[in-house]
């Protein structure tokens, strides 16, 4: 099975540059009536706003957020909106440090990183948004094999090191009806402190216990295979790799293979949908305040129409900000790209599943409170 989005990306990539176009045009000729982007308190009509708004994190957001960019500035055209993709690591580091206004992170806070954001909101609350919603897939570079089924132990196998041959007995029993080579198996991993490494980990950890036995990580934690930073380096080194195989956001597999992965007793390939239906029914997190709506992924499932290697990825942010400029641009951004035109334009952009109605009245009601202290 291949995903092949090349072609969508670039159309939708030039799509995204003359709705920009548009936008600024617009703004030569405001009017009071807002544009039903979803921005800026709901109330129909479009707020000025001003100033910069900079954010920092996953790189797996890096399509939709050019498409919430789009969006947003095509409503707040004063705004100088900036998000650097350095990472779920850097982004929480530099939120914490009160370098930006909000945070992308595939990963929720941990315990010790919350009571610092805490402290960075000077001491009120802090929100976490699952805005982005995506499988992480399996891809790999393997000439003559387009389709490939992989267990969660195989998987395992592979990326601790164990399984070496791609005809290794262990592969050849996930997919008895391929030719498999012979060919060398390289592993690629995430080299940065990653929310996707995070997420892939905690999915091993979980469903191959016997054969994953490190606990789930940011940092990748063995030894062995090819590193790179971010989604794009994985992507590139595997591209350019007879061979090899990497965790990566779905959406950006490209002419890569893409592997389906055992649940129960089928076989899922990745999609927005399967993805969105895991996150449905894995529960909150225990012990978080009202606007933080981290979630426990259930990664165990066994329903052919759920798949456990999804990816959420967070927007973190302040309930409370010390000036009026940020918490407005905050609010503005973050209804925005909770709105059903701002998931739309996401999921159309990067491949991602929308997030559900549910998710979206949750979400809301952290926007509402977000104000200036």
């Amino acid at each position: 099975m291949k995903l092949r989005n090349g072609t969508r990306t670039l159309a939708l990539s030039t799509a995204l540059a003359a709705t920009l176009a548009l936008a600024a045009c617009g703004a030569d000729n405001e009017s009071d009536s807002g544009s039903g982007g979803g921005g800026g308190g709901g109330g129909g009509e479009t707020q000025e706003l001003s100033g910069a708004l900079a954010g920092a994190g996953a790189s797996s957001q890096q399509a939709a957020m050019e498409a919430w960019q789009a969006g947003f500035q095509g409503e707040y055209p004063d705004v100088q909106f900036s998000y650097d993709p350095a990472g779920s690591g850097a982004g929480r580091e530099q939120f914490i440090a009160g370098t930006t206004a909000f945070a992308g992170s595939d990963a929720a806070l941990d315990e010790e990183e919350l009571a610092q954001a805490q402290e960075r909101c000077g001491g009120g609350e802090v929100f976490e948004l699952p805005n982005y919603i995506s499988p992480i897939a399996v891809m790999y570079n393997l000439e003559g094999v387009d389709e490939l089924n992989l267990s969660p132990a195989t998987i395992a196998g592979i990326f601790s090191g164990a399984i070496t041959t791609w005809n290794d007995p262990a592969i050849a029993a996930d997919n008895p009806d391929a030719t498999l080579p012979g060919t060398a198996i390289t592993p690629v991993h995430r080299g940065d402190d990653s929310g996707t490494t995070d997420n892939f980990t905690d999915y091993l950890f979980q469903a191959a216990p016997d054969v994953w036995t490190s606990e789930p990580d940011g940092e990748w934690p063995l030894e062995g295979g090819e590193a790179a930073n971010g989604t794009s380096g994985v992507v590139e080194v595997v591209t350019s790799t007879d061979g090899a195989i990497t965790y990566a956001d779905a959406s950006r597999a490209g002419e890569l293979g893409v592997a389906n992965i055992a649940v129960g007793g089928e076989f899922v390939a990745p999609t927005p949908e399967a993805a969105a239906a895991v996150v449905e029914n894995s529960p909150a997190l225990e012990g978080r305040g009202e606007y933080d709506f981290a979630i426990e992924l259930n990664r165990l499932t066994e329903s052919a129409e759920e798949y456990p290697i999804v990816l959420v990825s967070y927007h973190i942010g302040c309930i409370q900000y010390d000036d009026q400029e940020a918490a407005d641009n905050v609010k503005a951004f973050m209804e925005y790209v909770i709105s059903e035109d701002g998931q739309a334009a996401a999921a159309e952009n990067a491949g991602n599943a929308e997030i559900s109605d549910t998710l979206r009245e949750q979400a809301q009601t952290a926007v509402d409170a977000i104000t200036a202290g």
